[in-house]
């Protein structure tokens, strides 16, 4: 017989860094899952990722007090302030310009977030990623 799911959790923790500290502790605490399990296992399948990424992780709890993960990749925001080197995108977004990524840098990124976005080819997921560029009042250039 299957395990019966009590529910799910999602998390956005960096890559590598979790620790039973908040917000990860009481998180999983009050639904009764082994927080240094997670810790570890999370830790151990993000340590070939950048460390200290952003990495969104849906955790499945069970009846039981198992629990079962699924790790996705870092926000598209994330990889588009590292490619055009800023720590916050513009305040006013499609009025000021915080800055400039190129096509290969966006057609990179769409690569490496294809898994974990809706579209059925690359052409589709750049699109995903200029519209978060443009949100984040990122220009893309050539």
């Amino acid at each position: 017989m299957a395990k019966k799911v009590i529910g799910q959790l999602k998390l956005q923790v960096k890559a590598g860094q979790a620790n039973p500290s908040p917000p990860v502790g009481p998180a999983l605490g009050q639904r009764g899952i082994n927080i240094m399990q997670f810790c570890k296992d999370f830790n151990a399948r993000t340590q070939e990722m950048e460390q200290g990424a952003p990495t969104p992780v849906i955790i499945t709890y069970y009846q039981d007090k198992s629990f079962s993960m699924e790790i996705k990749t870092p926000p598209a925001s994330h990889f588009l302030k590292k490619a055009a080197k800023l720590n916050s995108g513009s305040k006013k977004p499609g009025r000021d310009v915080a800055g400039t990524v190129t096509v290969a840098q966006v057609k990179e990124i769409a690569q490496a977030k294809m898994k974990d976005l809706n579209a059925n080819d690359i052409e589709g997921a750049m699109q995903i990623i200029l519209g978060s560029a443009r949100s984040m009042g990122i220009e893309v250039k050539g």
